[in-house]
């Protein structure tokens, strides 16, 4: 089975210091669940945003849906087929309502009015925030917010889900949402998190980084 994501020997370092990622590889396949760990600093938030092309690499192969990835117009394609919830959900939503936010992501891919009306209403419905659609981004409590931008990803219909840090701020019941739509979810995750328990509940196997490395745990 061909990997959705190869990376290669990727060193990466911002102009401040030593390299964040000394020499990763990692893959990610169809349907697999993956947790990221490592302490703050680490370089799992650099990781995630490598593989969309946010930024690049200055060393290393970023392979994506079977092609290598260097160019800005290599990765727009990614980054319609993989979907990035940033740590802060301010950063995903800035339109005027929460159907607007979620729609925003169907319509650029072309879709049909009435198919993009099905994905954002099937989205929301996933998440329990149905009742969120026609309110302000910032009248959300933070887990709705968390939700929201989640559903942006989702209506999208995406392989692979990269979450970072997707629990911050999440009471019992948003929590429960989420474990229960990623559960539900066919897409391959990887998911960057401090939290044991959560990702103890959905990842099938570790990557622990550290010193710019992944290290065995």
């Amino acid at each position: 089975m061909e990997p959705l994501f190869s990376l290669a020997d990727i060193v990466f370092g911002y102009k401040s210091g030593q390299p964040v990622l000394n020499g990763v590889d990692l893959t990610l396949t169809p349907g697999e669940r993956v947790a990221l760990t490592g302490p703050n600093g680490s370089g799992k938030t650099t990781l995630l945003h490598l593989l969309v092309g946010l930024i690049r690499p200055q060393s290393g192969v970023v392979r994506a849906f079977g092609r290598e990835r260097k160019t800005e117009a290599d990765f727009r394609d990614v980054r319609l087929r993989a979907g990035l919830l940033f740590e802060d959900s301010d950063n995903q939503l800035f339109c005027a309502t929460v159907a607007e936010d979620v729609a925003f992501g169907p319509f650029n891919l072309g879709w049909a009015r009435e198919r993009v009306a099905d994905a954002v209403t099937a989205a929301l419905k996933r998440l329990d925030i149905a009742h969120c659609r026609d309110r302000s981004p910032n009248e959300l409590s933070h887990g709705e917010k968390r939700l929201a931008a989640l559903a942006t990803i989702l209506a999208m219909e995406p392989a692979a889900l990269l979450l970072d840090e997707p629990t911050n701020g999440l009471d019992d019941s948003h929590r429960e949402t989420l474990v229960r739509t990623l559960r539900e979810t066919e897409c391959a995750l990887l998911i960057a998190s401090h939290d044991r328990t959560f990702l103890d509940k959905l990842a099938c196997r570790n990557l622990h980084l550290e010193s710019g490395r992944f290290k065995q745990r």
